[in-house]
């Protein structure tokens, strides 16, 4: 059944138009007045306009197919009229309505180029136009078809022509607006407000009616009802939308034909033509001032809508730009930030590398021309228990500079290579450590270790790192003994994913006045048994690699208490 459908649509489209047209007809035949013979209003016109409008060009046969039935039967009892006389007048006026609504739609869709033309008044004036000069053909064709025929004489045919050409402009005025707006609608939605306001207004136009039909008005009151009707479309036309205001209209110009028809109301004349063409005034006045008034609305409306469009759009534009803005600002103060700490970082290590160059041209130096000292006197001097002597000052200066080299290599490593993750046992760590320091310091043999280890699992850090630490902090507790035994104790906790490291010794200690400075590159507390200055300093450098914490305590002459605080790499 749906292919069935599918495949005759035009041919049930036509036949609907054609249906349409012909009841529009027989309502505009119901509208005439007696004693004329054009009509007041031809409903035709507009129908057959909106539907071309609405279905494509493609349904044009049924205009021509409803016109040619509507005028068979208008002509059918015209005495004096020859059958071929019916059918060629018929077919004219046909021929003319259906050119007068092609002639419509072009000039909609090329003019106009927009299927509903009330969105703003230029479009709705050029559809004013547009209706006014398509009419001239339907009702040209019409009234030259008539005077051939002998229905209209000479004298008569201008006449004639013009009520006709109103009756079409008037048909278009009241129905082609009101079915396209109709058809324009997704849905019918009215707030209760606005439905409030809308039964009120009803209601006077129907009171109006009915005291104008039971004579309750004088003749002064009757004859200004026109121009009370105009409040009434005004306020529908700025409160409603156009399928409102043209409803109303329709509806007050059919009550004004048909208390006219019944020689009621204020548009009552002397002759049916003079009280027709009134009528008509009437209609085409308050069709057209609905129709610009609705279409001004809408363009308020629309211009409105677009405006606050704008707004929104702006005030986003707005925040977006300002948030832009802020990102910006952050994004500027943070690479400040960032340009201003490598500054530091590059003045720290101008000041380092200057530092650095120093010493370690002097450190360097020092124990080779200590060397090559102690080798001159070893050349002069025969005695067998001085060469021995001055072969052990000689061994004493080259592992002093090993150790500086030792320490300027470890450096360089911490400063280049990347923090590596591994599993760490504290336990073979330390003790690996004192093992390498047991013959690498000027220290006797003799040393006390209290090692103390709270490790259940791995610690997961950087092995060579951690090694880098103990080393430096031992064997500074290991060289500067306080002329007795060294005792270190060395305790490690692993807690909350992060290691607690302590290491206590009984050696000279640090004056307080040196405990601020003991990082600094190349500071030495003391020149006795001096080291290169360099072993805190790397400590320091190596935590900051691993975000790790030291802290000293220190009492001259009672020892020194270092404590380290690891976190485990993620």
């Amino acid at each position: 059944m749906l292919k069935l459908i599918l495949k005759y649509a035009t041919d049930l489209q036509i036949g609907v138009v054609a249906l349409l047209y012909f009841a529009s007809a027989w309502l505009g035949h119901a509208l005439a007045f007696t004693g004329t013979t054009a009509l007041s209003v031809w409903p035709p016109s507009g129908v057959a306009f909106a539907l071309l409008v609405l279905m494509g060009r493609s349904v044009w046969p049924g205009i021509t197919i409803g016109a040619l039935a509507a005028n068979l039967l208008a002509f059918w009892n015209t005495q004096g009229l020859s059958q071929q006389a019916l059918i060629g007048i018929s077919v004219c006026i046909a021929l003319g309505q259906t050119g007068e609504a092609l002639t419509g739609r072009v000039l909609l869709t090329r003019w106009i180029k927009d299927s509903y033309p009330f969105k703003n008044t230029r479009d709705t004036f050029r559809f004013l136009f547009a209706s006014v000069f398509m009419c001239v053909i339907g009702s040209g064709i019409a009234s030259f078809s008539l005077w051939m025929a002998g229905i209209i004489n000479s004298i008569s045919f201008g006449g004639y022509f013009i009520h006709a050409w109103i009756g079409n402009v008037v048909g278009i005025l009241l129905f082609t607006p009101l079915i396209l707006a109709v058809a324009k609608l997704k849905r019918i939605t009215v707030p209760t407000s606005k439905l409030a306001e809308g039964g009120i207004c009803v209601a006077s136009l129907v009171g109006l009616a009915l005291l104008v039909r039971f004579g309750y008005f004088n003749n002064t009151l009757i004859n200004s009802l026109p121009y009370l009707l105009i409040p009434f479309l005004l306020w529908l036309a700025f409160r409603f939308n156009l399928v409102a205001g043209m409803s109303v209209s329709l509806a007050a110009s059919l009550t004004a034909i048909y208390f006219t028809v019944q020689q009621v109301g204020p548009f009552v004349q002397s002759q049916p033509l003079e009280s027709m063409l009134f009528v008509q005034v009437f209609i085409g006045v308050i069709s057209m001032s609905t129709i610009v008034l609705s279409a001004t609305v809408a363009e308020r409306t629309l211009v409105q809508e677009q405006l606050k469009k704008f707004n929104a759009n702006l005030e986003t534009m707005v925040q977006q730009r300002t948030q832009a803005l802020h990102e910006e600002i952050s994004t500027r103060k943070s690479a400040e930030q960032k340009l201003m700490q490598s500054n530091r970082e590059l003045s720290k290590r101008n000041s380092e590398l200057d530092n650095f160059v120093y010493s370690v041209s002097h450190d360097l130096r020092a124990p080779i021309a200590s060397v090559l000292g102690l080798i001159n006197l070893a050349r002069k001097d025969n005695d067998p228990a001085m060469k021995n002597e001055y072969l052990n000052r000689i061994n004493t200066s080259a592992m002093q500079q090993d150790d500086f080299i030792r320490e300027i290599l470890d450096q360089s490593r911490n400063a280049r290579l990347d923090v590596k993750k591994e599993e760490v046992f504290f336990e073979p760590l330390i003790e690996e450590t004192f093992n390498q320091l047991k013959y690498a310091t000027t220290a006797s043999t003799s040393l006390e270790k209290i090692v103390s280890i709270q490790q259940t699992e791995a610690f997961h850090s950087d092995r060579w790192r951690l090694k880098v630490v103990l080393n430096n902090i031992i064997s500074n507790a290991i060289r500067y003994r306080n002329g007795r035994e060294p005792v270190i104790r060395v305790n490690v906790a692993i807690q909350e994913q992060k290691a607690l490291i302590e290491v206590e010794d009984n050696g000279r200690g640090i004056g307080r006045e040196h405990l601020a400075r003991v990082f600094d590159m190349f500071y030495r507390a003391t020149d006795d048994g001096a080291g290169s200055g360099l072993g805190l300093y790397i400590v320091k450098e190596t935590l900051e690699k691993l975000h790790g914490q030291i802290n000293i305590e220190s009492e001259e002459g009672r020892g020194t208490l270092v404590r380290l605080e690891i976190p485990e790499l993620a």
